[in-house]
């Protein structure tokens, strides 16, 4: 004998059916929106997903840009494909405009059966696209970090939902935006960190094998501490013919692979003109042309000296570059030479200046991320504290990897945001040897 159903028995099974087949569809979006991280894809299959299920005309997620404090539609599903990309480009909301903007700002869902009775519809919308609103239920997308932006579902047929697992469903889809979100971050920071270390790899393979060479009554000592996003500093040593060796030293403009790039092919343009060239404005006249091929906003500083290893007679030639030390005895002063402008920004003639140096004296060169370091008071070294040091320390050996120290304890606590680069040029000079 069958069993007798009363009403309320079978409109609580109705209820629980209507229940039950939410949480599947929950389940189901569920499980979709957890498979993967891309983050353009997620939106994509969730809102139609969404579309689906409420069988409505559109859905479009606008993402909170916490720069601009604008929602800008992310995604806009509906028949006409044009209508989406209408709404990317043209239509961004303030919080508290329109009914998005409503929701972003209260952090409440809306569901309105008629928006033509709601004064917080933003007409202007569909002005634009042709698209005609009647109905909508708008929700917030909020994460851990706050605000993500909001999911609208624009004109759903199907009127009976479950509005309990709705909301869930959304923090669900909230926290999984969130979630690619940290994935693409995480993503581009290995991307960044990967160059930059290809970056240092590159710009320490152009350097000299050995940051000391000697020639004759010639000593050179150098040290080179690349910043953690790597710069463009160099430098080079040169055996050249007869009694003659070159010192060069360089900054180049920017940082980051682009940099590093711009300084290898710097490197090897400036070894062919030092091979090819007798004098250093020659060398520098010819980089000057190259580099005026260089990409725009590229440009280099330096300085290149040749000097004879046995009669200390100098010749040096400056482009935009700091000025070298000049140490004589217990003197320390700033080399006076002309200076041309930086290498690759406009024709120029550059020139050479002569200097003859007496036994024990010594050139330092040195780029102006040494002279330009900040404290973790913002307060910078400036050129004048540093040729103090100097004249402090001028009877000491090593003064390269002292004046390198100098700026380490200077810049205690705060990370060195530009390369330092100091190159010791001494002639008939002991202390750096035994000091």
């Amino acid at each position: 004998m069958a069993k007798k159903v009363y009403l309320k028995d079978s409109e609580t099974l109705k209820v629980l059916k209507k229940k039950v087949d939410a949480l599947k569809i929950l389940s189901e979006i569920s499980a979709i929106i957890s498979s993967t991280f891309d983050l353009d894809e997620l939106l994509t299959i969730v809102m139609e997903k969404a579309k689906g299920v409420m069988n409505a005309e559109a859905c479009s997620i606008l993402l909170y840009n916490k720069e601009t404090k604008k929602l800008e539609f992310e995604v806009a599903l509906c028949r006409e494909k044009a209508t989406s990309e209408i709404l990317k480009k043209k239509i961004t909301l303030d919080l508290g405009q329109g009914i998005a903007g409503w929701v972003a700002e209260k952090r409440e869902i809306l569901i309105i059966g008629d928006v033509r009775k709601d004064r917080r519809f933003f007409q202007e919308a569909d002005n634009i696209t042709g698209f005609v609103t009647k109905s909508i239920i708008a929700a917030p997308l909020i994460g851990r970090r706050g605000l993500i932006g909001v999911a609208e579902i624009i004109n759903p047929k199907k009127k009976e939902y479950d509005l309990e697992v709705l909301q869930i469903l959304i923090r669900h889809f909230a926290i999984a935006i969130e979630n690619a979100f940290f994935y693409k971050d995480a993503i581009e920071r290995e991307r960044l960190k990967q160059e930059l270390e290809i970056a240092s790899s590159l710009q320490k393979s152009f350097l000299p094998d050995s940051p000391s060479f000697s020639k004759a009554l010639i000593t050179v000592s150098a040290v080179n501490i690349p910043a953690k996003q790597v710069g463009g500093d160099l430098y080079d040593y040169l055996d050249l013919s007869g009694h003659r060796m070159g010192v060069f030293i360089g900054d180049v403009s920017g940082k980051g692979v682009t940099a590093a790039l711009f300084m290898a092919k710097i490197i090897s343009d400036f070894r062919y003109a030092a091979g090819a060239e007798k004098t250093p404005d020659a060398v520098m006249n010819r980089l000057n042309l190259l580099f005026s091929r260089a990409p725009r906003g590229m440009f280099l500083t330096a300085t290149y000296l040749i000097i004879d290893a046995f009669a200390g007679i100098l010749d040096i030639s400056v482009a935009g570059h700091p000025p070298c030390l000049w140490i004589t005895g217990n003197n320390v002063e700033a080399l006076s030479v002309d200076s041309g402008p930086p290498l690759g920004i406009i024709p120029e003639k550059y020139l050479s200046e002569r200097v003859t140096l007496s036994r024990g004296d010594r050139i330092i060169l040195l780029t102006d991320g040494v002279f330009e370091a900040r404290n973790k008071k913002g307060h910078m070294i400036g050129f004048g504290n540093l040729v103090k040091f100097v004249k402090d320390h001028v009877r000491e050996g090593h003064l390269p990897q002292k004046i390198a120290d100098y700026v380490r304890d200077f810049s205690k606590s705060v990370e060195i945001s530009d390369d330092l680069t100091i190159v010791e040029v001494g002639y008939g000079y002991e202390g750096a040897q035994h000091g």
